[in-house]
């Protein structure tokens, strides 16, 4: 083979031969001329690695070849986009996947998309058809953004994509440099990108092309409409008959033989009837034409073209109305499915192309904390969660963590409570003494030995069952018995028969016993006494005073410990204000909630928007669901708790000082404003179940009642209702979080602090607590009063009627000292 030197230069000197004429623009017709003509790829000409590659795209060929004729296409699309309809649009931040914490209740974007888009459509038909064009058209949607002269967004406007040419960037810093688009006059309007929302799925490579189910479901589409188109014609034009009997027409009149002969006519009102025609003279014969034709097998094919079409667009069967040959659970799972794999992320596509017109914490979605489907998999994690707690292998606190809920963090919901009789696992030394489960001192246990062992091994027994098995084991010797040994003397025996109890026993003896006089018994008591000589003190003797000395040493002070109207006045004051704030968001939400479209829709304070809006009705509201007690009832526990909590630290932490000098705040003083915290969440339940009564009565008694009287109702109640329910229940948490974080602290310093109960001593105290003023008992111990317990002012275990209002404290001090 020749060499060339510089084959460039060389061919400058001579003629250079014809250059190829390009290539022609692939196009692609799968049959082109046809009766129908394949929309596989929509007579796409593309231009691969332009920014022209969807240019080509008929998006009219689409819809009418695809999206109206196939069945399973339509379906598709029509699930997928009826969601995007339905669901409202949320604006908020913080919170999780579900559910924002705070909610935005009015915002320009609100307004078009929930309630009117432009003049011509509602926000639910305009994102029921950007949902369907985001899923047929390979350009994508188009969205154009009227704005006023403040700014503010106005209309949105949904441009047919294929009247709508991208105009790219010659220089690529700014990708797009405009749109243009041409009406249905032929002129043309030059739209800048910040006026136009471009939405599409985007394409792996060409940033100016999305994608489409339909690319890859085309021949499926082709295959699905061919099938059905054949099975039509073949309907339409068979004129086979069931079968044939041949007779000698010979002498039949020609008009007779002409009737018969239209019996071969076509038409599927004739199939399956017999047909008579001549066969020659003398003969009769029959033909069976009732055998399977030469067709295709119209089943199979829509079969696998069904099953392709949904694949395509990740819709099941079950999802668009036919659920047979499924169990529920697969129904369940195919629900959840659609959502979690198509659903959601159509919908997340969607709305993240209206957050560049929010601010950079807020952002935009649809509101799907009420699809069931999506509760499955939390629903599952829930139900295994309450199976492993009820073997004890969860405590209730990593149960709330999977329900969604805030731990309480107190020692009876860190431990484990071991079936079936549930007897707590403590989760460490500080918890085991709140639940009075820690060693007592001096029984010997092993430097560093698990508490829990003794727990662990006595496995699920209960104590009655450790009781029984130890009756049933041998007695050890008493001390009385050893007593008797050394003296000689025979040790006494039990009785026979079947084991009773200390008090059966001492019931026994006092019914056996007689008050006349002491016996022999007494007389030699008194004998004994007498002739014994008393032993001296000894070494040890002086040891133990001198021991006791010391112990006494560190009682409480000459002045005790008593908390003081500051205490209760600062806790006050700041439960009110947490109060305060919670209520009046409660009120605005509970009336945004009245305003919103989904809490009015099909009752009789639905607006109509035009004549034929038919979403009205003649029901009420439901006011349940309007308040949503449950919910407050969490979010005020939630807020209070750590406020009491803080306050009950600080007291136990006084007087764990004042006790023993120590800062250490047993766990049992943090659960009593806990306990508080639920008691004043219960208190808002009941406050909302009363505002729910009134809405329910206003809406019954009043049929002209609008939407503004129901508004005015709610503030109305508020301002009635609110202040009270702030002052009563600051004041209850107070006493009742300062009183039992005091009492909890006093019992863990011991048995020989003693309480004194103190009132205000001023015309609001109650009798009963007037009777207890002064009343000293030893901690531990609950003062009664008309039939009722109470541990401490303010007791939240006690009845209400001796807890409300109250005002009274206690005074701690030592069993030698008084107030």
């Amino acid at each position: 083979m020749p060499r060339y030197f510089l084959p460039t230069l060389r061919g400058l000197l001579g003629p250079r031969p014809p250059e190829p004429p390009p290539p022609q623009a692939e196009t692609k017709d799968l049959l082109a001329g046809g009766v129908y003509t394949s929309m596989s790829l929509a007579g796409v000409t593309n231009v691969w690695g332009t920014p022209g590659r969807a240019d080509g795209w008929d998006l009219e060929r689409v819809v009418t070849e695809g999206y109206e004729r196939s069945i399973w296409t339509f379906k598709s699309i029509e699930a997928i986009s009826k969601h995007a309809s339905t669901l409202p649009v949320q604006i908020g931040r913080g919170g999780d996947e579900r559910e924002f914490e705070e909610v935005l209740e009015d915002h320009p974007l609100l307004r078009l998309l929930n309630k009117k888009a432009n003049p011509l459509e509602t926000g639910d038909v305009f994102k029921k058809r950007l949902s369907a064009q985001l899923l047929l058209s390979k350009k994508g949607v188009f969205i154009e953004k009227t704005k006023s002269r403040g700014g503010v967004l106005t209309r949105l406007d949904l441009l047919p994509p294929d009247r709508v040419q991208i105009i790219p960037d010659d220089r690529n810093a700014a990708y797009v440099k405009h749109f243009e688009f041409t009406d249905y006059a032929g002129n043309i309007r030059e739209l800048k990108p910040e006026k136009v929302i471009w939405i599409r799925d985007p394409h792996p490579t060409d940033p100016f092309c999305g994608v489409t189910p339909l690319e890859a479901a085309g021949l499926s589409v082709d295959l699905d409409v061919k099938a059905r188109t054949y099975n039509i014609s073949f309907i339409d034009n068979d004129g086979r008959p069931g079968g044939i009997v041949g007779i000698d027409l010979d002498g039949v009149d020609a008009n007779e033989v002409e009737r018969i002969q239209k019996r071969l006519a076509p038409g599927a009102h004739n199939a399956g009837q017999l047909t008579l025609v001549g066969t020659g003279p003398g003969g009769v014969t029959y033909v069976d034409t009732s055998a399977r034709p030469r067709e295709m097998a119209y089943e199979t094919l829509s079969t696998t073209a069904k099953n392709e079409i949904l694949s395509a667009f990740g819709v099941y069967e079950s999802v668009i109305g036919n659920a047979s040959e499924r169990t529920f659970n697969n129904a369940d799972r195919e629900e959840w499915n659609f959502w979690a794999h198509t659903e959601l992320p159509h919908l997340n596509l969607i709305a993240s192309a209206f957050d560049p017109d929010l601010s950079d914490d807020w952002m935009i979605r649809f509101d799907t904390s009420r699809v069931q489907a999506l509760e499955f998999p939390r629903r599952q994690a829930r139900e295994e969660a309450r199976k492993e707690f009820e073997a004890g292998l969860l405590t209730i606190d990593e149960y709330r963590v999977i329900a969604g809920r805030r731990p309480f963090h107190t020692p009876q919901t860190r431990a484990l409570w071991i079936s079936p009789q549930k007897a707590p696992i403590p989760a460490n030394d500080q918890d085991a003494t709140a639940l009075g489960l820690a060693p007592e001192p001096g029984a010997g246990a092993a430097p560093g030995a698990d508490p829990n062992a003794a727990l662990s091994a006595a496995g699920d027994q209960s104590a009655t069952a450790a009781v029984a098995q130890a009756r049933e084991l041998e007695a050890a010797p008493t001390a009385a018995t050893d007593v008797a040994l050394a003296r000689g003397e025979a040790p006494l025996e039990l009785p026979a028969g079947a084991g009773s109890s200390a008090a059966d026993e001492v019931a026994a003896a006092r019914a056996q016993s007689t008050d006349t006089r002491p016996g022999d018994a007494a007389d030699d008591v008194a004998r004994a006494r007498g002739s014994v000589a008393q032993p001296e003190d000894g070494p040890a003797a002086e040891d133990v005073a001198a021991a006791r000395a010391r112990l006494e040493s560190k009682s409480l002070p000459a002045q005790g410990f008593e908390v003081t109207d500051a205490d209760f006045d600062a806790l006050s004051m700041a439960a009110q204000a947490a109060l305060i704030a919670l209520l009046a968001r409660q009120e605005a939400v509970i009336v945004a909630r009245l305003r919103a479209p989904k809490i009015r829709k099909h009752t009789r304070f639905w607006e109509p928007e035009n004549e034929n809006d038919t979403r009205g009705g003649d029901a009420n509201i439901d006011e349940d669901r309007l308040v949503s007690a449950a919910r407050w009832a969490e979010e005020t526990t939630n807020t209070l708790a750590p406020i009491l909590q803080q306050a009950a630290t600080a007291t136990a932490r006084k007087l764990g000082q004042a006790v023993a000098g120590t800062n250490a705040v047993p766990p049992t003083a943090v659960a009593a404003a806990l306990v508080t915290a639920m008691y004043a969440g219960e208190a808002v339940t009941a406050l909302l179940s009363e505002l729910a009564e009134v809405l329910r009565e206003a809406q019954e008694n009043n049929r002209s009642l609008d939407l503004e009287n129901l508004v005015h109702t709610v503030g109305g109640f508020y301002n009635a209702a609110g202040p009270d329910l702030v002052a009563r229940v600051a004041e209850t948490c107070a006493v009742s979080t300062i009183n039992g974080a005091a009492d909890a602290a006093a019992e863990s310093a011991g048995p020989r602090v003693v309480r004194t109960w103190i009132t205000r001593r001023d015309d609001r105290v109650r009798p009963a607590h007037k009777a207890l003023h002064g009343k000293t008992l030893p901690v531990g111990n609950p003062y009664a009063v008309d039939g009722a317990s109470l541990r401490y002012p303010g007791d939240p275990f006690a009845p209400i009627a001796l807890t409300v209002n109250c005002r009274c404290r206690l005074h701690y001090a030592t069993d030698k000292e008084t107030p």
